[in-house]
């Protein structure tokens, strides 16, 4: 399994723009094949701070996403939300241990 973690930071007025920019991206994301999970979160303790949480199957599987009509579209608009910072890292994860839930 693949992890993808990181961050964008903007100014905390942006955080609606970017929520709207990325709900295509989050909907489509969801609906492809080797998708296991895909959300942006905004942090309770930094205002302007939105998470990038995703998880995958396979190489093949990121790979397809990152060629999707609906992944190009965000990143034609991440110019305009008026990110000051950004930092995305990926983790290659073989061995899941569920710690509590399902």
């Amino acid at each position: 399994m693949i992890v993808i973690q990181g961050y964008f930071k903007l100014a905390p007025e942006n955080v609606a723009k970017l929520r709207e920019a990325a709900a295509p991206l989050i909907a489509g994301s969801r609906a492809e094949p080797g998708n296991i999970a895909y959300a942006f979160a905004e942090d309770f303790a930094e205002p302007g701070i939105v998470h990038i949480i995703e998880r995958w199957e396979s190489d093949e599987a990121l790979a397809a996403h990152n060629a999707t009509p609906h992944f190009a579209a965000f990143m034609g608009v991440v110019p305009s939300l008026g990110i000051t910072g950004v930092r995305v890292a990926r983790y290659d994860a073989d061995d899941e241990k569920v710690l509590s839930g399902g």
